[in-house]
């Protein structure tokens, strides 16, 4: 196991509750967080790019995941990581024998710097549509800067993108035979979007699930003073949503929340099999529901406050 003071600061944030994470504005030290956060899951650092199934490819970085979904009328990606990932997924993207040019849709899971923050430079090099969830677009167009915890951090805003497309929970997005649809699971941001595809290998087809939407990040105020008014209310809702979807196959914007990097270890043994885990997502989403009832019951308790 990797030991670092970082990494130390890190699991200290991930593991104390919600109320103890913030008892003032300036409790927390974000830019430290995220320096840590990058450090150790190795944000920055290229990855080698994949087939997973079917048109899906991985093309992201160590510790962050961006999704190419490849179709005759051109392609689809999911995430562009950090502001400084975007000519590392280009490069994937080439690597795999694609053309970056060929993007023509560009979706996010939410838009924090971590996984919208080579956006700019994807709609540059390809003039893409930058498709979002209504409740997102803002702080998309702000570049970070309408974030209800980061609007003041100058080192969570990134290059400012301005949405095409603007979408409702439910709606489809269509390209070239595939079909995403579009879940709202909010309360990591208020306009967090799941997504859900279905994908074919050898004769098969496999529901395929990119959840998002469970993170509480160091300060998050779910109860007294909450960090938006709806934030509890729209956790709840998240976990009812993904309770309910019932993937083959899911592939989250850390990859090491699925734990991507043993899976794809597999496939040489195990061909598609080891993508297959509907236990592992049932696990998943059990522990952090867990963790968010854990978080109200801590800080309703410390503040004396009904749940």
């Amino acid at each position: 196991m990797r030991k670092s003071l970082s990494g130390c600061v890190l699991l200290l944030w991930m593991a104390t509750p919600a109320w103890a994470q913030n008892p003032a504005p300036t409790a927390i030290d974000h830019k430290q967080f995220l320096e840590a956060a990058a450090k150790d899951l190795r944000w920055h650092e290229p990855a080698d790019p994949v087939r997973v199934i079917g048109s899906i490819y991985f093309v992201g970085t160590q510790g962050l995941s961006s999704w190419l979904m490849t179709t005759p009328e051109g392609h689809i990606l999911l995430n562009t990581g950090m502001s400084d990932s975007g000519p590392l997924i280009e490069a994937s993207i080439r690597k795999l024998g694609f053309h970056p040019g060929d993007i023509k849709l560009l979706l996010t899971c939410h838009a924090h710097i971590d996984h919208v923050g080579g956006h700019a430079h994807i709609k540059q090099i390809s003039n893409c549509q930058v498709v979002s969830m209504r409740e997102e677009a803002a702080l998309l167009q702000s570049g970070g800067k309408s974030d209800f915890q980061y609007s003041r951090v100058a080192e969570f805003q990134f290059a400012k993108v301005t949405p095409d497309r603007l979408i409702r929970d439910g709606d489809t997005v269509q390209l070239g035979g595939v079909t995403l649809t579009a879940h709202l699971t909010p309360g990591h941001t208020q306009g967090t979007t799941t997504w859900v595809m279905q994908a074919t290998e050898d004769g098969n087809t496999y529901t395929v699930v990119f959840p998002d939407g469970t993170g509480i990040n160091p300060g998050y105020r779910l109860v007294k003073q909450p960090s938006y008014p709806t934030i509890a209310e729209d956790y709840r809702r998240t976990f009812q949503v993904l309770g309910d979807l019932k993937p083959d196959i899911w592939l989250t914007p850390h990859p090491e929340a699925c734990d991507f990097a043993a899976k794809r270890k597999r496939v040489e043994t195990e061909g598609v099999r080891a993508w297959v885990d509907p236990d592992g997502y049932q696990q998943w989403f059990k522990a952090r529901r867990d963790k968010f009832q854990a978080s109200i019951e801590s800080e309703s308790k410390i503040l004396g406050v009904d749940k």
